[in-house]
């Protein structure tokens, strides 16, 4: 089969016949089938983007046989980080790059033959997309969810800019080399805290991979513990946080991030050379490091102290880089007896470790020791144990005002600025009469300019471009100045789905009558990369539009499914510095982009992936080319098939199995065991196509065969539908459903024994007694001729496997 002018035939048919169109009159009907949608940062589709696409566009083909009205959409994440640093190397303009991409990646979709709606297409990079971006800002601001504070980021001393978490390796600029420091800046934050109980809480309604929810919580990091005040001798007061109070009078210090806020003013004078290089140092570390378990503590003194709350102990106070400001209120309080990382830091620097717990079962307690206990050296509550202990400190710290309970989050609020170009830019002036004011909604888009300068020179690009930046203020009329920075790409990807049902709409981002009747997606498909970071901050954006009003459903994605990594033949990911990556080109060249497909399914178990080996892409080939030769074989078969003899019962029951297992399999998205099961089905078909067999009910066996191959490989079986004379579309008809009852077979295969030994098979009537099948056993020669003249002592029936005599 020419499967070049096999697959433009059908892609033409379908393209004319609308067959991919959603049906927007049987909304009720839908199914919203989504992948997450692609960044066209490269020229071409990888084995990744196949991997993602033609799997699931084979259930959403499935889904739309089993008479489900199928809403699978496509679009591009656009903006972006990549397309902006390959303007400032090549000096190609991000937005002519991103369009040429978009266009090649668009036409090698539609060659895949997935059954995308092109018509709901959406290109965030687009003002008629980004319009919108902006508007989901104004809405967030007004709800207070949107707002301005000095945040840490990443900045090269040498190239004077901001550098994104990925432009830093190994602590140093990938540009020119130079350590990276964190500097303060004021950025837009989203107040995604504010949702932090309820992100955690609806994960128990999901249907996802409990691995992901279970990243989501410990992402979001719910700890239920206590406030503690510790006043300084300057008048100021430290904030802790701590999940065990009952240490509380084992306190032995205090540790400040190196950049709170207290830090330089608690300082004394002949501590402050140190403490500011230690601070200078930790600038130089990310997040990630500072926090990491194998890292060694360190800290110095800043020569100030604090009084402990509950027993009036002067206490010193210490800096360490293991301690974040963004995190909890910045500050610790230590106690070495009874903390891994406080007793490493305390004996480093020889500081004094206090024992407040010891073990219920009176042993000799190690330190650390970090399990619950009996309070001791802890006045009026020693003997109290657990949380009966903490339960009556956090009662005393309540009463004498220095400290109550508190429910604590890990996860931290959603900068959103972005120090770059290609992005959408954030709709606010700045005036210096009015401040920070938002942009009118009938003003939006605030357009991207296209002559930009993209140089690294220390200020935003935007902030260079005069045109851009002048302005008047909404508020006054007076000038005023455009924020340069734009919006994080997440703020795109966190409500597209949201678009795509009222892609074309102008006077709104989505009709509500029309999305809450398409939401939420029923399946949602992508890697697994993203659990902590997009599904996170789509699931944000859908509470906070359902509270304004807009939506009347609380999570986006019902069902989600991650598709494994496809690896390079060498085990390890695929990337264009390790030369191991896997173009689909040659192979869809040479086999077509169906058997590429059905090899992409069976190859792998699609959850999980693996290393990429082309081995049993032939015998993939093959496979296809065999059920070719049953279509041609039958195709021209015109007589009506027979009652069922033996043979056709047979066969009929490897079918019906086939289709029974074949749609369970392709539900719970394993295609690769779907795969082999037609594999089963063939050979059953070969082996009964024999000279006796019924052409007529081969020929139905055949057709059954193509309709359940059709969402594997769209193209081929539309062929085969049409040389068997069926009608245009086979997407059209409905996929092939079990019949239980010829899973019921008339007779089974019973092993015969006698003494335990196997005599011989016999085919045995399901409907005959334990007496019918023991007479009819003793009549068969070779087990009379094993019997002999001795008496059956006893009959042994297993039922449907063997049958024992004993005699």
């Amino acid at each position: 089969m020419d499967m070049k002018s096999v697959e433009k035939k059908w892609q033409t048919k379908w393209e004319k016949a609308k067959l991919n169109n959603f049906n927007k009159k049987d909304p009720d009907n839908k199914l919203y089938v989504l992948e997450m949608f692609s960044y066209p940062s490269g020229a071409k589709l990888h084995v990744g983007h196949w991997y993602n696409y033609g799997p699931t566009d084979s259930y959403a083909r499935f889904k739309k046989m089993q008479g489900k009205n199928v809403f699978q959409p496509m679009g591009f994440d656009a903006f972006g980080l990549p397309a902006e640093n390959f303007a400032i190397k090549s000096g190609i303009h991000p937005k002519d790059s991103t369009e040429k991409n978009i266009a090649t990646m668009e036409g090698q979709l539609k060659a895949m033959g997935a059954m995308f709606d092109w018509n709901a297409e959406i290109k965030t990079c687009e003002e008629d997309y980004y319009k919108w971006t902006q508007w989901m800002f104004l809405k967030l601001y007004e709800k207070g969810l949107a707002y301005r504070k000095e945040a840490p980021v990443n900045w090269c001393p040498s190239c004077q800019t901001v550098l994104a978490n990925e432009q830093v390796v190994d602590g140093a600029c990938e540009r020119c080399g130079t350590t990276v420091l964190r500097k303060n800046l004021t950025q837009w934050f989203f107040k995604i805290t504010e949702y932090a109980e309820e992100l955690l809480s609806g994960l128990d309604t999901l249907d996802w991979p409990e691995k992901t929810k279970s990243m989501q919580r410990n992402w979001i990091g719910k700890s239920t513990g206590c406030e503690i005040v510790f006043d300084c001798e300057s008048g100021d007061e430290i904030m802790v946080f701590t999940t065990r109070c009952d240490t509380v009078f084992g306190v032995d210090y205090v540790v400040l991030a190196p950049e709170h806020p207290l830090v330089e003013k608690l300082t004394a004078p002949e501590c402050k050379e140190a403490v500011d290089a230690y601070v200078l140092n930790a600038s130089k570390s990310n997040e990630i490091e500072r926090l990491s378990t194998t890292r060694e503590k360190t800290g110095v003194f800043i020569g100030a102290y604090c009084t402990n709350p509950v027993n009036g102990k002067k206490i010193p106070v210490y800096i360490g880089d293991y301690v974040l400001y963004s995190y909890g209120t910045g500050a610790v309080m230590a106690v070495a007896a009874h903390d891994e990382r406080d007793y490493a830091f305390s004996m480093k620097l020889g500081l004094p470790v206090t024992q407040v717990i010891t073990k219920k079962n009176g042993e000799e307690t190690v330190l650390p020791y970090c399990e619950d206990g009996i309070l001791i050296n802890s006045l009026q509550f020693d003997g109290l144990y657990g949380e009966e202990a903490r339960e009556a400190i956090a009662s005393y710290l309540t009463k004498i005002g220095k400290g109550s309970k508190k429910v604590n989050y890990r996860l931290r609020d959603w900068l959103v600025s972005r120090q770059r170009y290609w992005g959408a830019p954030i709709p606010v002036v700045h005036c210096p009469e009015c401040g920070a004011v938002p942009v009118s909604e009938k003003e939006l888009p605030v357009k991207l300019p296209y002559d930009v300068e993209f140089k690294p020179d220390g200020k935003s690009p935007l902030a260079k471009h005069d045109g851009f930046m002048h302005t008047k203020c909404p508020r006054c009329g007076k000038p005023a100045l455009r924020d340069p920075d734009t919006l994080d790409t997440f703020v795109c990807s966190s409500w597209y789905y949201l678009r795509y049902p009222d892609s074309k709409n102008d006077r709104m981002p989505f009709d509500p009558e029309i999305v809450n009747k398409m939401l939420p997606v029923d399946t949602y498909v992508g890697g697994a990369e993203h659990a902590c970071m997009h599904l996170l901050y789509a699931r944000f954006f859908t509470k906070a539009l359902r509270d304004m009003g807009y939506l009347s459903f609380d999570e986006p994605f019902r069902r989600l499914v991650h598709q494994g990594v496809i690896l390079g033949p060498d085990g390890n990911r695929m990337s264009k510095s390790k030369g191991n990556v896997i173009s689909p080109d040659t192979y869809v060249e040479t086999y077509g982009s169906d058997v590429f497909r059905l090899y992409l399914m069976f190859g792998f178990s699609y959850t999980e992936g693996g290393p990429w080996n082309d081995d049993g892409i032939k015998s993939i080939a093959k496979f296809t080319d065999r059920i070719e030769r049953l279509v041609q074989q039958v195709k021209d078969v015109t007589e009506q098939p027979k009652a069922l003899g033996a043979a056709e019962k047979e066969l009929s029951f490897v079918m019906h199995s086939s289709i029974k297992q074949i749609t369970r399999d392709l539900e719970n998205f394993s295609f690769n065991t779907a795969v082999a099961r037609l594999m089963e089905f063939v050979n059953a078909l070969y082996k009964y196509n024999t000279e006796t067999a019924d052409r007529g009910f081969l020929k139905e066996c055949v057709k059954t065969l193509v309709l359940l191959l059709a969402p594997f490989t769209p193209h081929m079986c539309e062929e085969f539908w049409e040389m068997l004379g069926g009608k245009f579309s086979i997407f059209n008809e409905r996929y092939p459903v079990c019949d239980e009852s010829a899973l019921i077979k008339d007779e089974i295969e019973y092993a015969v024994q006698v003494r335990a030994k196997t005599k011989c098979k016999v085919m045995i009537p399901t409907t005959a007694s334990d007496e019918e099948i023991e007479a009819l056993v003793k009549g068969i020669p070779a087990v009379a001729d094993a019997i002999g003249s001795n008496p059956v002592k006893k009959c042994i029936i297993v039922r449907g496997r063997l049958v024992n005599l004993i005699v």
